[in-house]
């Protein structure tokens, strides 16, 4: 894996799955934000929960790459990439809003959200920085098709590290939709809801998901 293109892909889905995160995430960042004092005390408590999120798909992304020994196999190595490659091509379709398909994954994962939820729930609103944090980090767990795509593909880097840095910067690219999200968010809805707008950023994100298919893996088979 190409580290600096590799690293520099996750940041960019992360900014273009935007418009999926506003409505996974959007909807706490901006509860956060407006159950917040306002001023600067507000913006901490949503940087907080920013960095608590980003945290979580961290440690996501170490604990997959942690399983590096299976990246030996390379049959193992072409199923992952193959199925990554089609994630991010099934997540291209629903955030253009052409195929909501990958909204029967995201339910898969409902079972690990239901075990979690109650302690998030406790968690609002939030009054405090550590409390903010905490959200985050819950929330970072939240059954997301982007996060899942994502994650597996960050699984072929074959190595917790670099796992933990493209899931990382996965998380930073999609800070400034998160927070302005949670600033401006009636504003910024509207303007990821465009269907241009939609439409564009999943046609990148599915070009991203073709790239990621090992084409000389499967040619050869």
């Amino acid at each position: 894996m190409n580290e600096p293109l590799a690293l520099s892909t996750a940041f960019i889905l992360g900014l273009l799955g935007g418009t999926h995160c506003l409505g996974m995430c959007g909807g706490i960042a901006a509860t956060v934000s407006m159950s917040a004092p306002k001023g600067w005390r507000g913006s901490l408590l949503l940087g907080g929960y920013n960095i608590g999120r980003i945290a979580s798909y961290t440690a996501a992304g170490a604990l997959i790459g942690s399983l590096s020994w299976l990246m030996r196999d390379q049959q193992i190595v072409i199923v992952l990439r193959t199925f990554a490659g089609l994630m991010l091509i099934a997540m291209g379709l629903y955030v253009a809003q052409w195929w909501q398909g990958l909204t029967y994954i995201e339910k898969a994962g409902g079972t690990l959200w239901k075990q979690i939820q109650p302690l998030a729930s406790k968690l609002l609103p939030v009054k405090s920085l550590s409390q903010a944090v905490t959200l985050g980090l819950v929330w970072g767990w939240l059954p997301c098709g982007l996060v899942y795509s994502t994650l597996i593909w960050s699984s072929a880097a074959a190595d917790w590290t670099l796992s933990a840095q493209l899931m990382l910067m996965f998380g930073l690219g999609t800070l400034p939709t998160m927070l302005l999200t949670g600033l401006l968010a009636q504003r910024v809805k509207l303007i990821f809801q465009q269907r241009l707008t939609r439409s564009l950023f999943g046609i990148i994100i599915m070009v991203f998901g073709v790239y990621t298919l090992p084409w000389q893996g499967l040619l050869a088979h």
